[in-house]
């Protein structure tokens, strides 16, 4: 199983270009993460760099997931920073690299993101994710609860519209 280690604000800078091949090889497979194609791995690198303030200021925590290969995966998690929400967090860009799906990464950094969040006081998580997808296959049989389907509510990385499921666990219940 591949090494999970979270980023420190320091570290994450030079962890960037490893982020970004893992992102780019995900919108190449067809994931839904947010971007559309072409998306080269620059591209990728790009809005990493855009996420560094967050890792900064605590709001967003990163994990890379790394065999003798380099980083294969990433989960990160967005802290709320409202006074009335922070009991809450999402998971956000969980991402297997093709290479080294199938193994039980993507459970291991779930895993790993749920157990963050309930370290820093979070009882309640989110996430939402493509209709039909491996992942909501994953965070079904990991005991999340649905809550709704919005039709529509994003494009593949192709730019068809396509459903979303949008999903929460309640910690320490």
């Amino acid at each position: 199983m591949p090494t999970i280690t979270r980023l420190t604000p320091p570290a994450f800078p030079a962890h960037v270009d490893n982020l970004a091949e893992v992102l780019a090889d995900a919108v190449r497979a067809g994931a839904s993460v947010g971007f559309r194609t072409p998306f080269a791995t620059a591209d990728a690198a790009a809005w990493w760099r855009t996420r560094r303030p967050a890792v900064e200021d605590g709001t967003l925590v990163v994990w890379t997931a790394s065999d003798a290969t380099g980083v294969v995966g990433t989960v990160s998690l967005s802290l709320e920073s409202k006074p009335n929400g922070r009991h809450r967090a999402e998971v956000v860009k969980l991402m297997v690299h093709s290479r080294s799906r199938g193994r039980g990464l993507g459970r291991a950094l779930l895993t790993t993101a749920e157990q963050a969040a309930a370290s820093a006081g979070a009882t309640l998580l989110l996430l939402d994710t493509a209709t039909g997808s491996p992942a909501e296959r994953l965070y079904e049989s990991a005991g999340w609860t649905r809550y709704g389907i919005v039709p529509g509510y994003a494009t593949d990385p192709s730019g068809r519209p396509e459903p979303c499921s949008f999903f929460y666990k309640q910690l320490g219940v």
